[in-house]
């Protein structure tokens, strides 16, 4: 931002004109996210042979995606964006991966 915009502005407008910006880097690193992870699961797709073996591993790539979707959505409804059908079109989410969208959960691998 230009320090002439900020002396000719209230704070708040300064405040408010800062706090877009951010939201609107949100958005882009939350669908860099999204698109890095679909890649991801579709490399693996392409990579490895349907076989009871692949399958954890890809369900992890799965939960990721839905992680990642889930960001980005979330992101989107701060800013006001709220229909996400042609998101799910433009970025090619698969069905799966829209239905594990959500927050992950942690999951201890040690014993207490």
């Amino acid at each position: 931002m230009s320090r002439d915009f900020r002396l000719d502005r209230v704070p708040v407008d300064v405040l408010a004109y800062e706090l877009a910006e951010e939201r609107a880097s949100a958005l882009g690193r939350m669908g860099r996210a999204l698109e890095q992870a679909l890649a991801k699961l579709r490399e693996f797709d392409v990579e490895h042979p349907p076989s009871e073996a692949r399958q954890q591993a890809r369900r992890v790539l799965v939960r990721e995606a839905g992680h990642a979707l889930w960001m980005f959505v979330v992101q989107r409804e701060a800013c006001g964006l709220r229909n996400n059908r042609m998101l799910m079109r433009d970025y090619g989410v698969p069905g799966e991966v829209q239905l594990s969208m959500g927050p992950m959960i942690a999951t201890s691998t040690t014993s207490s």
